[in-house]
């Protein structure tokens, strides 16, 4: 499952970063075929080779290992927390109304 979730990962933020696995490949000088079985979770990444693509994608590399760790919950939440506070401040409110209604529901 955790290596499922490490391919998944750098798979998601390099798209986000518009990258191609070429693009990856060749920032962190390694081939592209190695990226594709990184993604489809058919190999593991050395320490030095997972510095260097959390280096080259701009992430930590908590955030691509987030569901492998014991503070998945508090990366994630970390991780929300950011991406709420870039927004108007009208969503933030929306947001953060929608999540008190659901915390009143789970302390039920």
């Amino acid at each position: 499952m955790e290596s499922y979730m490490l391919g998944k990962n750098i798979k998601k933020y390099r798209r986000e970063k518009g990258m191609s696995q070429e693009t990856l490949a060749e920032k962190i000088n390694l081939s592209v075929n190695y990226i594709g079985m990184l993604e489809r979770s058919e190999k593991l990444p050395s320490l030095t080779t997972l510095i260097k693509i959390a280096n080259a994608l701009d992430v930590t590399t908590d955030i691509l290992l987030c569901e492998s760790l014991n503070a998945e919950c508090e990366i994630k939440s970390t991780i929300l927390f950011d991406k709420i506070s870039r927004l108007p401040l009208l969503e933030q409110k929306r947001i953060f109304s929608v999540i008190d209604t659901l915390l009143e529901y789970a302390e039920k």
